[in-house]
């Protein structure tokens, strides 16, 4: 339950996300930028954060196998996080976000491919309950789907898809590498160095074709930086590894991301002066909060069942 209550609130942090890049893009403001400067930003702020003592393991490990952190952090950060900036020129925050939810249902896909030596299958029960959450995103995206041309819903969707698959991907490529020995914020000064190979080359090929981004620009991705990607990403990363050993409960932090939908469609109509949405997309929010309340509340009755037979085996063992 408290891995489920720090995943709702890494969602909140992150719909930041959503709001400002949306709002860069209304101000003319180039997805590029608003992709590379958080990254940009982010390491410097990290290297505050941890300090000199604590950065010393991160480089040993890139040291030891400088392919793998490049691989996996460029899947993790970078083509999760270019392709959702991109897909904010076709798409409001809201529906960036609500689509963006594929991740809850991709993440379950992967727990095969990632976990072939223990031979684990997919989480059946967190699929079904991500099914209500994605119905209720899908419901939420409707009105706006059925408005604009097919080509801009393609360009919206693919990049997201994408980055939907990337993030989760990356994240438990990362986890499974390090083993524990790295903290979650040491993982993330990590993934974010050996990802800047590809945010440099975002940055070179932005200021061929877009300039220099402004100053409007390079203080809202600061924003984004701080919020979504040294707090929002630290929480995400810390419930996960809270609950990384089991699927079940690994399903349901994920799933907690859905929040971000109801938190980035609440920035937009504050501070963009978004239009109120429609019947039905209150009715799709009122699917997603159903699916996370009972997302925890599985979680919650797995670990007490768990711990139940635990105490069971204990006293036949005397």
């Amino acid at each position: 339950m408290k891995a489920i209550l720090i995943g709702i609130l890494g969602a909140l942090f992150f719909s930041v996300t959503f709001v400002l890049n949306r709002s860069m893009e209304l101000d003319g403001g180039s997805w590029v930028w608003s992709a590379s400067l958080r990254y940009i930003f982010m390491l410097p702020i990290l290297f505050i954060i941890l300090g000199t003592k604590n950065i010393k393991p991160v480089m040993e490990q890139l040291k030891a196998q400088p392919s793998q952190w490049i691989v996996w952090s460029t899947v993790g950060f970078g083509l999760f996080y270019a392709p959702l900036t991109f897909a904010t020129i076709y798409g409001p925050g809201w529906l960036v976000a609500a689509t963006f939810q594929l991740t809850i249902i991709a993440g379950s896909l992967l727990v095969p491919f990632l976990n072939k030596k223990q031979k684990q299958h997919i989480p059946l029960q967190s699929m079904l309950i991500s099914l209500i959450i994605l119905a209720g995103v899908m419901m939420m995206q409707l009105e706006h789907a059925t408005t604009v041309p097919a080509i801009t819903v393609i360009l919206c969707v693919v990049p997201i898809i994408i980055s939907a698959f990337a993030y989760p991907l990356g994240n438990r490529k990362m986890m499974m590498h390090v083993r524990g020995e790295l903290n979650t914020v040491q993982r993330i000064l990590g993934m974010t160095l050996a990802s800047m190979p590809f945010w440099v080359l975002l940055s070179i090929y932005g200021l061929a074709t877009f300039g220099l981004p402004s100053l409007n620009q390079i203080i809202q991705t600061f924003i984004v930086a701080v919020s979504s990607g040294i707090i929002a990403t630290f929480l995400f990363f810390y419930a996960t590894e809270m609950v990384h050993n089991d699927n079940q409960k690994l399903a349901g932090v994920e799933a907690t991301q859905s929040g971000e939908v109801v938190f980035a469609l609440a920035g937009e109509i504050l501070i963009l002066s978004a239009p109120l949405p429609s019947t039905v997309s209150f009715l799709g929010m009122g699917l997603v909060i159903f699916g996370m309340i009972l997302h925890s509340i599985v979680s919650a009755l797995g670990n007490r069942k768990k711990i139940a037979i635990y105490q069971k085996i204990k006293q036949k063992n005397g």
